[in-house]
């Protein structure tokens, strides 16, 4: 069953989606500032109940499994990129970014991952109309990604790591100065014009978004084949992750457990989509290249409480097992931790 939308909703909720997008730039560049909780999370909540809207509207225009596809997609999506957060949280630590400019740092990611994301899914697309055969690599894949999320080794630092090599490079390329002018990519220093520290930021969030979409597209694929469910579902995730970056704050270290839950939602999406290259199997050295008829087909629905129920028990064990810890942590303990907290961040210098 193919997503039949009229062309005018498809159109018109690009358009409607970019130009907000657009205002939200204009807005960062206008004023940039720290935004304040309440501000963060009115925009969260707009952003959310937009999503939701969508939802409705993909109801009326087609149907309620194509609705139940794109909820799905779009919290899953959402999940991984809270997953993100955590990266851009050691980036912006490692580069000692200044909080007021974060925000255009995180905007300018949030650009550069829905550009990936889209020349991504469209590669997916075509690859899953002409070989249906390419849902056991993208299950296995998804399966190793998952048994990474969960024994990550190094934890999210292994992320902030890969990037080392680019920077180095970088930084023997140009010219780059030693501290930051604003949010501005290019300074003058005694009369020359240099880089700034801001353009290694770009391109390690760059990079990082790379890796995380490389993950993350096989993932929606599992959930529904729609190009634009898939487009329009990273794009739900992606807004709002700004407001999300400061609203969440120190709460980022506590969800200790998240990870679980994603590798868990990959790991059930894996198993999913190669149940389903199984139920349509083409592969001659498989049951003589005709379809397995014992393999299931997992439902939207069902999809849809595995990823609600894996991330909600993942967030609520983080929020008891850091409540635990808080009420049983000496004083020593915590004047320690409030100094750390404190302490002076890293200089660009030492990267």
């Amino acid at each position: 069953m193919d997503l039949q939308l009229p062309l005018w909703f498809e159109v018109g909720s690009l358009i409607v989606l970019t130009l907000i997008l657009i205002a939200d730039l204009l807005l960062i560049l206008k004023r940039p500032h720290i935004p304040s909780t309440k501000e963060s999370t009115l925009w969260v909540v707009f952003y959310i109940v937009l999503a939701l809207v969508f939802a409705g509207l993909m109801w009326i225009f087609a149907g309620a499994e194509f609705a139940g596809q794109f909820v799905a997609g779009w919290l899953t999506e959402y999940s991984l990129s809270i997953d993100n957060l955590f990266v851009f949280v050691l980036i912006m630590t490692q580069f000692a970014v200044p909080r007021r400019y974060q925000q255009e740092v995180l905007m300018v990611g949030i650009i550069i991952a829905l550009i990936l994301r889209g020349l991504f899914i469209l590669a997916g697309a075509a690859i899953i109309e002409e070989f249906s055969w390419v849902f056991y690599i993208f299950g296995a894949f998804l399966v190793w990604t998952a048994y990474r999320q969960a024994f990550p080794g190094g934890d999210h630092d292994d992320d902030v790591q890969r990037e080392s090599f680019i920077v180095r490079t970088l930084r023997r390329t140009i010219d780059i100065s030693d501290h930051y002018d604003g949010a501005k990519i290019r300074t003058v220093v005694g009369g020359k014009k240099m880089w700034t520290p801001m353009i290694i930021v770009f391109v390690a969030i760059g990079v990082t978004d790379l890796l995380f979409a490389i993950d993350s597209i096989p993932a929606i694929f599992g959930i529904t084949q729609s190009a634009f469910i898939v487009f329009t579902a990273n794009l739900f995730a992606l807004m709002g992750l700004r407001q999300l970056y400061f609203l969440l704050g120190d709460l980022l270290d506590r969800l200790r457990y998240l990870h679980y839950g994603i590798a868990f939602i990959l790991a059930f999406i894996g198993v999913k989509l190669v149940l389903h290259a199984m139920h349509v199997n083409e592969l001659p050295f498989i049951n003589g290249g005709q379809p397995i008829a014992w393999a299931p087909e997992i439902s939207t629905w069902l999809s849809l409480v595995v990823i609600v129920l894996a991330m909600g028990v993942a967030t609520i064990a983080s929020l008891i097992a850091a409540s635990r810890e808080s009420r049983a942590a000496s004083p020593e303990d915590a004047a320690g931790a409030v100094a750390e907290e404190k302490g002076t961040p890293p200089t660009i210098d030492g990267v």
